[in-house]
């Protein structure tokens, strides 16, 4: 059963869950999403398993995504995806993968949730 987690060192959310999955003894492997931004079926596979619009996985604060006037524009699920490819700063996180389920560490009992069923 492999986990992973995509993860921001800069985001104590994300430091959070990485030490939530030390404690467990749980064996993960780490992607820095921001060095090494998924590809887009990677991100397809993912939002299949948070079962979300991808316009759920977006973070609506960051500076980017104003300056690319995302608000104003209505995109498709594929569109965003390859918004996200893109800049994968505006992907939420953390994101765990677990056994087939995912979950966004906000709050971090989502993450505690896919660990435990």
């Amino acid at each position: 059963m492999a986990t992973t987690i995509y993860h921001n060192p800069r985001c104590s959310k994300s430091r959070n869950a990485l030490a939530l999955l030390e404690e467990r003894g749980v064996e993960f492997e780490v992607i820095k999403y921001l060095e090494d931004p998924p590809s887009t079926k990677e991100l397809q596979r993912v939002v299949g398993l948070l079962g979300i619009k991808p316009a759920e996985l977006v973070r609506r604060g960051e500076k980017v995504f104003k300056e690319l006037g995302l608000a104003e524009q209505e995109l498709t699920d594929k569109q965003w995806i390859a918004v996200l490819v893109e800049h994968p700063v505006l992907i939420e996180r953390p994101i765990v993968v677990h056994d087939g389920r995912a979950a966004i560490g906000r709050p971090i009992d989502n993450i505690e949730a896919i660990l435990t069923d």
